[in-house]
C-alpha cells in the first residue's frame, strides 16, 4: 500500500479544510445479566468487558484495564506502521504492553492508593535490517508523536463527566 498516496489527498483537505479534519468517535456500553460485564460497541464491533478477578470479575474476557492497553497497544502499532510505511522503511513491528495497577485504590481500601494505572510501558519490537540508527529513531519519535491515544494518555484531555436523569 502506498501510504503517502493514500493520505495526500487527505492532508491536502485538511489543509483546505480543517474542519473537515475534525471527528468524533464513540463507544457505549450496556449492562449485562451480572453487574460484573457489559457490553461495549465500539466503531463497528462489539467487545464484551467484564471487571477483572482482582474487583470480582471471573476473569473469562477481558477487564477496562485489557481494553485500554489493547486500544494503546492498536493505534501504536498501526501508528508505527504507517509512519515506516511512509518512510519506505521495510520493517516487522510487534508492540508490547504492560500496565500496572494497584487495586486497594479501586477497591477503597486504602483511601491513599491511586486509582487508575501507575505505570505503563510501551515497547516495540522492531525488525528492520536495512535501517540506520538514525532511521529507527525518527521512526518512533513520529510514532510517539502521530499516536493519538499514546499522546493522550501523555497529555489527558479535558474529562466531562454528567449523568443523564429521567
Amino acid at each position: 500500500m502506498d501510504v503517502r498516496a493514500a493520505q495526500e489527498p487527505l492532508k491536502a483537505r485538511y489543509r483546505d479544510e480543517p474542519d473537515a479534519a475534525r471527528i468524533t468517535l464513540t463507544a457505549r456500553a450496556g449492562a449485562e445479566t451480572a453487574p460484573v460485564a457489559c457490553s461495549v460497541e465500539v466503531g463497528r464491533a462489539i467487545q464484551a468487558a467484564q471487571a477483572h478477578p482482582g474487583v470480582g470479575g471471573p476473569g473469562t474476557g477481558p477487564c477496562s484495564g485489557d481494553l485500554l492497553l489493547g486500544a494503546l497497544a492498536a493505534c501504536a502499532q498501526i501508528t508505527c506502521q504507517l509512519v515506516a510505511a511512509a518512510m519506505a522503511l521495510e520493517a516487522r513491528i510487534e508492540t508490547h504492553v504492560e500496565g500496572d495497577l494497584d487495586l486497594r485504590g479501586t477497591l477503597g481500601v486504602d483511601r491513599d492508593v491511586r486509582v487508575g494505572f501507575q505505570a505503563i510501558r510501551l515497547r516495540f519490537d522492531v525488525d528492520a535490517p536495512a535501517a540506520t540508527a538514525e532511521q529507527l529513531d525518527r521512526l518512533l519519535e513520529r510514532t510517539r508523536r502521530a499516536c493519538v491515544v499514546l499522546q493522550t494518555l501523555a497529555d489527558p484531555p479535558r474529562l466531562e463527566v454528567t449523568a443523564a436523569r429521567p
